[in-house]
């Protein structure tokens, strides 16, 4: 394998670390699910905030690495613009959206108070879809970085 070849395997494959707990995240983040399984669901999704960090970094540098070795272009093709701000905009919603309503979910959560409840007051249910929704919204913006990767389009 060439330095090329193995640097788009580090690219593809730390993508796919990067993004693919958001994908996941759905499950753990299920609107239908019970205080007690949230419990479980927000600590496993904690634990999971790694993978996108360090995976989504590498991405960030591996594909700054394709395309300055020349054998994708210039960065002025339109999708590599694209898909650097929608990784921005995916970036910022995990962050200042999805991260806060996490943070007030987990913390209600580990309230001792609300040691026995059963299912969340509204303004807790509030959060939980806020986290849901924004979760959606940050997966079909990675499923968009993934389309114009492989897509390549030369105007969007």
């Amino acid at each position: 394998m060439s330095g090329w070849e193995i640097l788009v395997v580090v690219h593809v494959l730390s993508a796919l670390i990067g993004i693919g707990p958001t994908y996941l995240g759905h499950v753990f983040l299920r609107r239908s699910q019970s205080v007690p399984q949230y419990r479980s669901s927000i600590g496993f999704v904690g634990r999971m905030e790694m993978f996108p960090k360090i995976g989504g970094s590498i991405a960030v540098l591996s594909g700054l690495g394709l395309a300055l070795s020349g054998n994708y272009g210039t960065f002025a093709q339109i999708w590599m613009y694209g898909t650097l701000v929608i990784y921005v905009l995916i970036q910022i919603t995990m962050i200042a959206g999805i991260g806060p309503a996490l943070k007030k979910i987990g913390a209600w959560l580990s309230d001792p108070v609300n040691e026995h409840a059963t299912a969340f007051p509204p303004q807790q249910q509030q959060w939980v879809n806020r986290a849901s929704g924004l979760l959606y919204a940050a997966s079909g913006l990675g499923l968009i970085i993934f389309i114009l990767m492989i897509v390549k389009p030369d105007s969007i």
